[in-house]
């Protein structure tokens, strides 16, 4: 990550508040993917995050370079790779205990309710259509056939929520260059 500010710019900042300024790089500066860029399907690969894959890893397998690791942040609009970063089995149950007391009651609190209105289906070929949900209410929920709806618990939720983080995209390595000299030209202005 380190990487990523080498071609920003410094400033000067008196950050001990003593009247003595240091050249500090200013951090305050983004760099953004163009939107046009990002709405385009045939320059991105999806990839699922492996169990404690780190950033730099999955930079150097895929790009053969770990300090583009900013790289993957960037185009995942990742700005805290600490809270925005899928957490490891570990450090998820810490995660749980921390805010539920345990994983024992966070399996057993409803975080929601949902009505299955399409179950998951199997194609003659193979294919698996995902079950469709919507979430309900507590008194819509009771009304449903036990074979309609399912509860929800805030343990699942947030496996959920931590599971999604595992899908990024990463920039197709022939754009790579291309990105680093526009962040170089913009910094070098």
């Amino acid at each position: 990550m380190a990487q990523y500010f080498f071609p920003f710019p410094k400033v000067e900042y008196d950050l001990k508040k003593n009247g003595g300024t240091e050249l500090l790089t200013n951090v305050t500066l983004r760099f953004k993917i163009r939107d046009i860029l990002r709405s385009r399907v045939a320059v991105y690969n999806d990839y699922y995050i492996k169990e404690g894959e780190r950033a730099d890893v999955i930079a150097f397998n895929f790009y053969e370079d770990p300090s583009l690791d900013w790289l993957i942040y960037i185009v995942n609009n990742i700005i805290d790779p600490h809270y925005d970063w899928p957490l490891d089995y570990q450090s998820f149950t810490n995660y749980i205990k921390e805010k539920y007391g345990s994983v024992s009651a966070a399996q057993g609190t409803v975080h929601h309710y949902e009505w299955i209105y399409q179950a998951q289906q199997r194609l003659y070929d193979g294919t698996i259509i995902p079950e469709k949900t919507y979430e309900v209410d507590a008194t819509t929920y009771a009304t449903l056939a036990p074979t309609a709806r399912k509860s929800v618990s805030v343990y699942d939720y947030e496996e959920n929520l931590n599971d999604d983080k595992r899908r990024i995209k990463l920039l197709d390595d022939r754009y790579v260059n291309s990105i680093t000299s526009q962040i170089s030209g913009i910094f070098n202005e």
